[in-house]
């Protein structure tokens, strides 16, 4: 099974290993464009492998800051509290980059840039760019990708 994700299209597709389509979603990635960059808030390109994979058996909508849920669940309410957060939710797949000088080591290391696929609001948008770097998916989406891939389950991300 792979992994490709298009900038373009904004969407998400897994593989399978003969290379048919298991499953298809939409997706956000970065309001700032592609770019591999520390501190860019873009979404890198290249090849990319699932390094961790983080909230399974959590309840949909559990907050995620730092990878560690916070005990609480999104609602209306705690979003209004707070409405400039960049909410991480239900599931992360955090990704590391595997081409070294692209999106591994130095300045462009997706991991050390805490690049994920991983579980927004549903209020927000899909199929246009908005996140901050990483790659954003529905809720129940997530759940659904998550329990079909495995940790190292390479990953394409391309325009």
């Amino acid at each position: 099974m792979h992994i490709e994700i298009s900038i373009r299209y904004q969407t998400l597709t897994l593989f399978d290993d003969f290379g048919g389509v298991k499953a298809r979603y939409s997706v956000s990635t970065a309001a700032n464009g592609v770019g591999c960059e520390k501190d860019s808030g873009c979404t890198p390109l290249g090849e990319h492998t699932v390094r961790a994979k983080i909230g399974a058996g959590m309840p949909l909508n559990t907050v995620f800051v730092g990878r560690r849920p916070t005990g609480e669940t999104l609602t209306p309410l705690l979003a209004a509290q707070y409405p400039e957060r960049d909410w991480i939710l239900t599931r992360i797949m955090w990704l590391s980059g595997t081409e070294v000088g692209k999106n591994r080591l130095g300045n462009v290391d997706s991991m050390q840039r805490y690049i994920y696929i991983h579980g927004t609001p549903d209020s927000e948008p899909m199929g246009q760019p908005c996140s901050h770097g990483c790659v954003r998916m529905r809720n129940q989406d997530i759940i659904e990708l998550f329990d079909m891939v495995a940790t190292g389950t390479p990953v394409v991300i391309f325009k």
